[in-house]
């Protein structure tokens, strides 16, 4: 089994290269000069894009094909008293920079849309803040020249003292969401409310792939383990679920998200590392079963973390492990 590992949006290693950069509504509204302020958002969010690329085109010299972009690529994009603005257009050169090097170098990208989008909220305005923060992932990717394959990952969201009904709005509001929305989402498993099990079941239901969390099952379950589940998780990136096309000429690796605790007493937080022990254990019970995977590394450390564990993978050398590159290795059970 071939296993890639990728980063989340920062790095420890690069200096001064955040894709983050913002601009708050109170210094927005600062600005008497409102084609100013925009052209000053406008010049933020290029630098935030300029830094994508620069991120990029480092992981890419150090072998890594699997990496997440900022949410926060674009300042207020989704505030309403902004809905006049079209950052997609004014930033267009920059978008398509970043999408044809993601496609030169067959890079795996995603987005992972913030805690406050959530489907399964009883509040009608909650809802449409959601629709239109997955309007404006979308809106990004497509900017980007990127196709349905890369996806959107989010969490089923609350359970608002009644967990079944929460999980049956879930589902209702997917399939009632546009089809170019609905084909680039992935579903992840959290670490208090949805595991992994109830969001396995909700994959199924929607037809949509999951991205299993193994931190997240493992203090987040109902007694079974990972490995118990992942004959279903792996059918869940199948064609047979595709989404409009999107897995159905060749289906994607499955991606799951690795971190370990940050400690006993906190073991819900993210280490700086990744402890590969529980992680090659996990990695080993899939192999049988699993040609490829992508693994998202959620330490905190970011690509500092990624190097770091690729040094450890060295001394499981001889033991099933084979290192392929700088950010790949070959499992064999």
């Amino acid at each position: 089994m071939i296993v890639r590992f990728g980063y989340v949006a920062m790095s420890t290693v690069i200096p001064n290269a955040s894709p983050s950069k913002t601009m708050t509504l109170k210094t927005f509204q600062s600005l008497a000069d409102r084609p100013a302020a925009i052209r000053r958002l406008e010049s933020i969010a290029a630098q935030n894009l300029h830094n994508t690329l620069r991120l990029l085109r480092h992981s890419a010299a150090s072998d890594i094909r699997i990496y997440r972009f900022s949410s926060k690529l674009i300042p207020l994009a989704t505030h309403e008293l902004l809905s006049d603005w079209n950052p997609y257009e004014a930033l267009r050169e920059s978008f398509i920079a970043v999408g044809n090097f993601v496609k030169e170098q067959d890079l795996r990208v995603s987005f992972h849309p913030d805690h406050f989008t959530v489907l399964s909220t009883p509040r009608p305005e909650v809802l449409q803040a959601s629709l239109r923060d997955l309007e404006h992932h979308v809106a990004m990717l497509d900017a980007m020249g990127l196709d349905g394959r890369t996806k959107n990952n989010i969490h089923v969201g609350g359970a608002y003292g009644d967990k079944p009904s929460a999980g049956e709005r879930f589902r209702t509001n997917v399939e009632t969401l546009p089809e170019h929305i609905k084909q680039r989402l992935t579903f992840e498993n959290d670490d208090k409310t949805f595991n992994a099990r109830e969001t396995l079941e909700l994959c199924e239901a929607t037809r949509i792939p999951m991205v299993l969390d193994i931190h997240h099952q493992w203090v987040n379950n109902e007694g079974e383990s990972a490995s118990e589940l992942w004959p279903r998780i792996l059918k869940t990136w199948t064609s047979e679920y595709a989404q409009a096309g999107s897995l159905a000429e060749a289906p994607l690796a499955p991606k799951i998200h690795a971190s370990s605790p940050k400690s006993a007493s906190d073991p819900r937080g993210h280490a700086d590392h990744v402890d590969p022990g529980p992680l090659i254990d996990f990695l080993r019970k899939i192999a049988p079963i699993t040609e490829r995977v992508d693994v998202m590394l959620e330490a905190k450390l970011k690509d500092g973390a990624l190097f770091k564990l690729m040094e450890e993978l060295t001394k499981y050398s001889g033991d099933g492990v084979e290192i392929v590159d700088g950010a790949s290795v070959r499992i064999t059970p």
